[in-house]
């Protein structure tokens, strides 16, 4: 066989462009396990001893190692880069008592409306006892002086000048009488106006006390919370524990906590004549859910929202009341799986951290080199490899916008570049083992070509001179070197994007038969 002496030129591999990695640590080592085998090609080469003798056992013309035929395709390829990540459980939080109002201050708020209904109630009276008196008075005065009107009209008038004292009884007597009457009954009912008015204000401040109380009470029910200054907690779970949609997280002398699916808080008591809202939605999705309120949905506490309250209390062994006091359930995104609980039984309630918890769902968090960003998205298949070096398949679930830089502590005190966030969730979650952290490394797609040249990676020669080539086995099995340009390298196939002339789809080229 004839070779050209040109086709020992060397041929650079394609540079690495921006966010474009250098073949991984597995990608080189095959590549140079390739270059021994194209030391002995170029040396073969160089004595001319390529392509002069027929068919060995090893498959290809005079080549001392075992081979076998490869072929030259047309795929689409992606190039996979391998990071350190980190597998855990998904949605790590803590679940907190909340703040709210006591039973007992919330008996005293109702104890002031009362109050304050008792004194709007008296103030009423008052002012009602007055007004019949002041109508009285005004029905009085209005005929006192009519009937001064009358005995003062006229002759006795006129004659009441010289009237003597002994004709007290005449008329003009009678219109002085009437006068004195008619100004002591204006002087009485200006005085009952007074009390009246007086009255009024009284009724007024009696209705904005009780409006106050009644405000304060609402606030109060409102954030009516199942525990008391004087409650205890009487159970508490394991740690590793998992607790499911309807079941208790732990209890407060005696009052269990219950734990539904939802994103939006339990900020305030469920009763009856609250608002809409999501925190509603959420409970009547949930005890539809459980069976209790079949059909129960939207954000309005109603009827049967309280109806399908009775039916969760009772099927746990509970009083039915109609309604959940603040802190009686905690909405989360699904089962949670306890890491860590703060008080131990028998401690008091306070407000604050009760336990941490995952979700179950496992997950790798990975960061990534922001540089990296535009060539990961979510969806893109990945490959975990375990800390026992077995290996099962995740897809990307989330990719991050923002950009952070580690601080040097987590760096060894060495400058990093800045990283994002990258979730990755296993297909298999049960293949990840039940570790709560370790160690992991994913490979994870960085680069993608479509309908491209393709060759398997073990079919590249490194040539002495540099550059790479592959040994084509052509019409009559005569063999030749096509020096080519590397593209990208796919990891997870074994294959490598090449570009050269002389190159087509359908070539036939020798690989090592290992």
């Amino acid at each position: 066989m004839t070779v050209s002496r040109s086709e020992d030129t060397a041929v650079s591999p394609a540079p690495a462009g921006p966010g474009r990695l250098r073949p991984s640590r597995r990608t080189l080592v095959v590549l140079v396990a390739a270059a021994g085998v194209a030391a002995v090609v170029v040396v073969l080469l160089a004595t001319g001893e390529i392509g002069r003798g027929g068919s060995s056992g090893g498959g290809v013309v005079d080549n001392p190692y075992p081979t076998a035929v490869g072929h030259v395709t047309r795929a689409s390829l992606s190039e996979q880069t391998q990071v350190s990540a980190t597998l855990t459980y998904a949605g790590a939080a803590t679940i907190v008592v909340p703040s709210g109002t006591s039973p007992a201050d919330l008996l005293q708020a109702q104890e002031q409306v009362t109050s304050a209904e008792g004194m709007l109630r008296s103030a009423d009276g008052t002012l009602s006892a007055d007004s019949v008196t002041v109508s009285q008075l005004e029905a009085s005065l209005a005929a006192t002086r009519a009937k001064e009107t009358v005995d003062c009209a006229g002759v006795n008038a006129a004659e009441s000048a010289s009237t003597s004292p002994s004709a007290s009884g005449s008329g003009a007597g009678g219109c002085a009488t009437d006068a004195q009457t008619v100004a002591g009954d204006e002087q009485s009912l200006s005085q009952d106006q007074a009390k009246v008015a007086a009255d009024q204000a009284q009724v007024s401040s009696a209705r904005s006390s009780l409006a106050g109380a009644e405000t304060s009470l609402s606030a109060a029910g409102s954030s009516a919370a199942l525990y008391g200054q004087d409650s205890t907690y009487t159970t508490l779970p394991a740690l590793g524990q998992i607790v499911t949609r309807g079941r208790a997280l732990y209890s407060m002398s005696g009052s269990p906590v219950f734990l539904l699916y939802g994103r939006a808080a339990a900020w305030r008591a469920f009763a009856s004549g609250m608002s809409p809202g999501q925190d509603v939605a959420e409970l009547n999705a949930n005890l539809d859910s459980l069976g209790d309120g079949k059909g129960l949905s939207g954000d309005a506490f109603t009827p049967a929202t309280a109806a399908a309250i009775d039916a969760f209390q009772s099927a746990r062994g509970l009083t039915p009341s109609g309604q959940l006091l603040l802190g009686a359930v905690v909405f989360e995104p699904g089962a949670v799986r306890v890491t860590s609980v703060t008080p131990t039984p028998g401690a008091t309630v306070q407000p604050g951290p009760v336990l941490t918890f995952t979700l179950t769902t496992r997950q790798v968090q990975i960061q990534l080199d922001a540089a990296l960003q535009s060539d990961v998205k979510v969806g893109d298949p990945v490959t975990i490899t375990l800390p026992s070096n077995a290996t099962t398949p995740g897809r990307v679930s989330y990719v991050g916008t923002v950009a952070t830089t580690p601080s040097s502590n987590d760096q060894g005190g060495g400058s990093s570049s800045p990283t994002i966030n990258v979730d990755v969730t296993p297909t298999d979650p049960a293949a990840t083992g039940n570790l709560d952290q370790a160690p992991v490394n994913v490979s994870i797609t960085t680069a993608r070509v479509s309908d491209v040249l393709v060759v398997p990676v073990d079919a590249l020669l490194a040539l002495a001179s540099g550059g790479y080539a592959v040994e084509e086995i052509g019409a009559g099995g005569v063999h030749h070197l096509v020096g080519v340009t590397l593209g990208l390298f796919d990891d997870a196939n074994g294959d490598v994007q090449v570009s050269g002339a002389g190159l087509a789809a359908g070539q036939r080229v020798v690989v090592p038969n290992i």
